[in-house]
Parts: structure tokens; sequence; C-alpha cells
């Protein structure tokens, strides 16, 4: 039963929601993993552009994203200073792989990793044995677009209000999903969006940049939608993957039932 729970996360192929399954998914369990995530971003950010928040947006955002998950101020700390040299650390480096799922349904696998070819064999492995595969450089890739995107619970702010104020900052689109308004704005104006949030004070259950699908794979088989949300979950376990992003469209006769 534990698919059809994430189901609703995946219904109508929208990218949103796998980013709110690890945002509300800060269970134990996956806690580490999350902190892992967050710290690497942090370290990364802060390598960038520097240590200090308040000359750094990502870094703001990231940090922001790290509180929000009750990661104790230490860990902050310590990522912070592994990313601008001030104590040792790992250098990671960021990765892009492109596959396929059963149905043919793209996916995008983000990874920051220390180490290239253990994250390599990892996904492609995991691919192998869950029923998907690797494939080459922009195959799938150019099914999404990289968006930056945010997840407000709609109790938070009225549309009209939120509307007048993402505007206003740069964001290029606003949807009504009924709980949730999902923002979607330019990579260039992530970071003035993301300002503009935090300056009124609304706090997003998500943010990131994401790929959102611009092109969906019709599935209307209850099969091969369990064996594609399997594949993701297995790929999104891995240690070193960051975010895995799909284009399923799961059409009414699909939709997992509590019995999957």
């Amino acid at each position: 039963s534990h698919l059809s729970g994430i189901i609703s996360l995946h219904m109508s192929g929208h990218s949103k929601w796998a980013t709110i399954k690890r945002a509300k998914g800060a269970a134990d369990a996956k806690r580490g993993k999350l902190f892992s995530v967050l710290s690497k971003d942090i370290t990364l950010a802060a390598r960038s552009g520097g240590g200090d928040p308040g000359f750094n947006p990502r870094l703001r955002t990231c940090i922001a994203k790290a509180k929000a998950a009750n990661m104790p101020a230490d860990n902050i700390d310590r990522a912070i200073k592994k990313g601008t040299g001030e104590l040792p650390g790992v250098v990671y480096e960021e990765n892009l792989y492109e596959g396929y799922g059963a149905g043919g349904v793209g996916i995008i696998v983000e990874v920051t990793t220390d180490n290239k070819n253990r994250s390599a064999s990892e996904v492609r492995s995991t691919m192998g044995k869950n029923g998907g595969n690797l494939a080459g450089v922009g195959s799938v890739a150019f099914q999404f677009d990289r968006r930056g995107q945010f997840i407000i619970e709609s109790a938070k702010i009225s549309e009209e209000a939120l509307m007048d104020l993402v505007l206003e900052a740069g964001a290029e689109d606003i949807k009504n999903d009924g709980d949730h308004f999902e923002v979607i704005c330019a990579i260039s104006e992530y970071d003035s969006v993301s300002q503009a949030l935090d300056t009124a004070n609304i706090e997003c259950v998500a943010s990131e940049l994401a790929y959102l699908a611009n092109v969906f794979v019709p599935v209307d088989d209850k099969d091969t939608a369990r064996k594609v949300l399997h594949l993701v979950e297995k790929i999104d376990e891995l240690e070193d993957v960051k975010a895995v992003h799909h284009n399923m469209e799961l059409s009414d006769s699909a939709l997992l039932d509590d019995e999957c």
C-alpha cells in the first residue's frame, strides 16, 4: 500500500508532487537522506556564491529549506564551511542522468556526488534491475523544462494576493491545484521570487529548481504505472540522488487503488 500512498503525488505527471513527497516525507527513515541532500546543496551554494546568506540568495534559500526540515544549526554551519573551504570536505559535482521507465516514460535523475563513477553505476544498475534503462545525453531532457517551482498551501494566501506578489517579482505562471498553488518562474527569476515570498512571510511546502515535463507520456495500465513509481522510488533512495523527475500522466483507469 506504500505505492498507493504516493500515487496522488504522481497523478497527472506534474513533477511538483515529487517535490512534495520529499518535503513532507521527512520521516525518520528518510531524514538522514534528506539532511545529506540539503547539506550538499548548502556546500555547493556556499562554494559558488560565498558563505554569507545576506549576499548569496541561493545559500539563503538552501538554509531556509534546511531549517524547515529541522536540520541542526551545527550541520548547516559545517556544510557552509565545507563550501567556503574553512573546513576540509569532499568536492561535490552535479550530474544529470536521463533514462526511460516502463511504457516509455521519460525519467531525469539529478545527482550530487563526490564520486561520479560510483553514482553512475548505481543509477545504471538500479535502472536495469527495476525495468528501466539509461539513455544518451539529450535523449530525454528535451521533454522537460528547467524552471523555478514553488508549492504554497492555498490556506496561506489568496490567489489574487499571491499573483500580485509573485508576478511583480518575475514569476511567469501560477496554477491553482485546490489545496496548493504552484508558482513557476524562469531560473533567472528564482531568487527574486524566493525573496518576495520570504519577505511576505509566505512559507513554501517546497521550492526548487525542478525539471518540469513539457511532453507527457499517457499511461492507462496499472501494472505499468506501478513499475514506473517503483523505479522512481528505488532511484530516489540512492544516497547521491538529489531528485527524480518523470513525465508519466496517469489516466483514470490507471489510478492505483489501496490494494497495490
